[in-house]
């Protein structure tokens, strides 16, 4: 063998044996990574408490206590604060325009805002949506209330864990009602008519 062939040979030995990774690494990291995004977004949307904060855990807990705070610009620029509509009833709707039953209850709750302009107040929180996106959506189905686009951190204080929910707040800045998966005027009204009688009876 002459010395000219020595590299070539080396060379190919080289080539034929890379330090390549182990085969089947690359789609398992992938899947992994997928996973721990996926399981990251399941924790913000279901409001679990990953900071020790001392907010509710539940919207169980939200009930027969004072509203948590929700004071926000709305939509259409304007500030919104829960703590100046007392004496009025406030419907607080947690909702996305990309969920089903939120578009199936919204023009129920077209219905209730019109029928109780003096009386009640009507505020959607959309659920980290555009803004333009969630105009769009009213404009195409109609309401005429207070909406908040940018949520930040205010479905963790309610406890929301799914859409659509609602909560009902009395005059008195109490959560009275927790709803879930739509709600209608009829309800509503029911609603209040009893914790409106209750209030009387133990005066």
């Amino acid at each position: 063998m002459s010395e000219a062939e020595e590299p070539a040979q080396s060379q190919a030995g080289a080539t034929a044996n890379p330090k390549s990774p182990p085969q089947g690494r690359g789609p398992i990291l992938a899947i992994a990574g997928v996973v721990g995004v996926v399981v990251l977004a399941l924790l913000l949307l279901f409001g679990l408490n990953l900071g020790g904060s001392d907010g509710p855990d539940t919207s169980e807990e939200v009930l027969a206590d004072r509203a948590p705070p929700l004071a926000a610009t709305t939509t259409e620029g304007e500030a919104f604060d829960i703590a100046a509509e007392e004496g009025r009833w406030v419907l607080v709707n947690f909702f996305a325009t990309w969920c089903p039953p939120c578009v199936a209850e919204h023009p129920e709750l077209v219905e209730f805002a019109e029928a109780h302009p003096d009386d009640a107040t009507v505020v959607s929180v959309a659920f980290d949506e555009p803004a333009p996106v969630i105009e769009e959506f009213f404009a195409t189905n109609g309401g005429d209330w207070p909406v908040v686009a940018d949520s930040a951190g205010i479905p963790l204080d309610w406890g929301v864990v799914k859409l659509p929910e609602s909560f009902l707040v009395a005059p008195d800045g109490t959560v009275v009602e927790k709803l879930e998966g739509g709600v209608t005027t009829e309800q509503l009204e029911a609603l209040m008519s009893e914790h409106s009688s209750g209030e009387e009876s133990g005066a």
